[in-house]
């Protein structure tokens, strides 16, 4: 079962965060979830991105890359809830040895030259989601496409942003069942890296 690192939304690493990990750990795997934020968190959106913005973009992508490394040597599956799910991806479009990439309610600019050996990804969103647009999404497909990954959509009409959380507004249990019984088979069928 492939290693798992997850990372949590801006609102920090809440409880919803800790319950994931460990239901993908009951399945078999291990999995990692760095505390960018540094043992802060926030109760509103509006919190979270002011600790965001506070830390700083290239900081927050520092510390992930800081708390990946002595993973990614084993091959890791990068994982995310929104915030966190943008900068998984572009540690997993960085990093040769990368397994899988779970995408939870988020997504993150493509560079150009980006270029993965098919990179298997599965993005879970809301629909409509106003954080990510269809016309965005759109072009963010064809972008990773183009990148050379291998990419599963899943959208839940209705669902709120965050809908996997149990401590937010936005939760939908019946999406995030969903979500989660096909993001377990996801990581299931990623295997050995010596077998793609």
């Amino acid at each position: 079962m492939p290693t798992v690192v997850m990372f949590h939304s801006a609102y920090g690493l809440r409880p919803a965060v800790h319950a994931a990990a460990e239901r993908l750990r009951e399945a078999g795997h291990e999995v990692h979830t760095p505390d960018l934020y540094g043992g802060r968190s926030a109760d509103t959106v509006e919190d979270g991105m002011a600790i965001k913005d506070e830390i700083g973009r290239d900081e927050l992508l520092r510390r992930a890359v800081a708390a990946t490394a002595p993973l990614s040597e084993r091959g890791v599956v990068y994982a995310g809830f929104s915030l966190g799910a943008a900068i998984a991806q572009n540690l997993a479009l960085a990093d040769v040895r990368a397994r899988g990439l779970l995408l939870l309610h988020g997504t993150s600019d493509i560079a150009e030259n980006a270029s993965v050996d098919e990179l298997p990804v599965q993005l879970h969103v809301a629909d409509p989601d106003p954080f990510e647009p269809h016309d965005w999404l759109n072009a963010w497909y064809l972008r990773m496409r183009r990148a050379g990954a291998e990419v599963e959509v899943h959208r839940y009409a209705g669902a709120g942003h965050l809908y996997t959380d149990p401590g937010l507004p936005d939760h939908d249990e019946e999406a995030a069942e969903r979500t989660w019984r096909t993001a377990l088979d996801f990581l299931a069928d990623l295997g050995d890296p010596e077998d793609r």
